[in-house]
């Protein structure tokens, strides 16, 4: 990561605990995918596992009862938002929540994010961070003296979505090798599909792409998965697809996206996932979404047991109990 700027005069954090564990993760920003190897992956899912185990048997723990998380939200969010909230709670610790009406808090007078950081960071050990412009979250970690982590930039990143829809895809399926991965949706602008992509090239995964011609993933993306040897597909027809699919990962189309609105209507209701469609797909396979749904899921399909996404929106905060513990190097 980007050197840190000089350090304060002023600095609560200054007295730093001593970590419990140096685990290569220690003080660490999470800014992208592109930082976890095989191996950090495989580290911070065996630490998830242990938090999911230790909510289920006792619920809360102390293991971060002196730190306080600053949760910055500049764009709206109900599940990553809140699953930060109650991982940080559920270990123990404090957080300062700026997570609705940002526009009521000095940003509204003209506050650059540096300056919001700087302020921020006086009164946390690590702040969590989503905003509308890609690399804002790299800026904010290039000037901050805590971490940071990224939690959506505009339509850049997402790396804890895809961290969790990985942890997803490897619980209730027991492996990500060998998988044929569906991504169905806003492939251009969903940051959620870039990131688990990134992640996904590590295995040795088959992808499916199915979009509108107008959301296809971005060039850039596909050149990398065609570079690492992935076996991939374009189609704009899931059922083209779903008679294969060991993973159906659906996203909406991003209405916030589109500069032009009359482009958003011709694809807002490009597909459905219903029942009917569904009886084509395979016995043992999973039906994803990161959320919110806008109408891409039909609600009868969330009586499939196949039905993976709110098993998912839990995973979401295991995920994240572990990455805070670690990031302060206490897991």
């Amino acid at each position: 990561m980007a050197e840190k700027s000089l350090t304060p005069l002023f600095n609560l954090n200054d007295h730093k605990r001593e970590p419990k564990f140096t685990n290569g993760f220690y003080q660490k920003d999470i800014i992208s995918v592109t930082q976890f190897s095989h191996d950090d992956l495989e580290y911070i899912f065996s630490r998830t596992d242990e938090m999911l185990e230790m909510s289920r048997q006792w619920g809360t723990c102390g293991l971060l009862k002196d730190y306080t998380l600053a949760c910055v939200f500049y764009e709206p969010s109900t599940r990553t938002s809140s699953s930060f909230i109650a991982a940080m709670e559920r270990l123990g610790g404090k957080v300062i929540p700026i997570t609705e009406g940002i526009q009521y808090s000095s940003v509204s007078k003209g506050e650059t994010l540096i300056d919001t950081i700087f302020t921020l960071e006086q009164y946390c050990d690590v702040i969590v961070l989503r905003h509308p412009d890609i690399g804002s979250s790299a800026l904010a970690a290039k000037y901050a003296h805590v971490p940071i982590i990224n939690a959506g930039d505009g339509a850049g990143e997402h790396p804890t979505q895809a961290l969790l829809d990985l942890y997803t895809i490897k619980r209730e399926l027991g492996k990500v090798d060998g998988l044929k991965v569906a991504m169905v949706g806003d492939l251009r602008y969903g940051r959620t599909v870039h990131s688990l992509t990134k992640l996904l090239s590590q295995y040795d995964v088959s992808l499916r792409f199915v979009s509108p011609d107008t959301l296809r993933l971005p060039l850039d993306l596909m050149n990398n998965l065609i570079d690492n040897g992935i076996n991939v597909r374009e189609t704009n027809k899931v059922a083209d697809v779903i008679q294969n699919a060991d993973v159906l990962y659906v996203t909406r189309i991003q209405k916030e996206r589109f500069n032009d609105l009359a482009q958003y209507e011709e694809v807002k209701n490009f597909f459905e996932i219903t029942p009917e469609l569904m009886e084509e797909a395979k016995e043992k396979m999973i039906v994803m979404h990161p959320l919110p749904r806008v109408g891409e899921i039909h609600y009868k399909v969330d009586r499939d047991p196949r039905a993976a996404y709110f098993r998912q929106v839990q995973n979401g905060m295991y995920i994240r109990m572990a990455l805070l513990a670690s990031v302060l190097g206490q897991a």
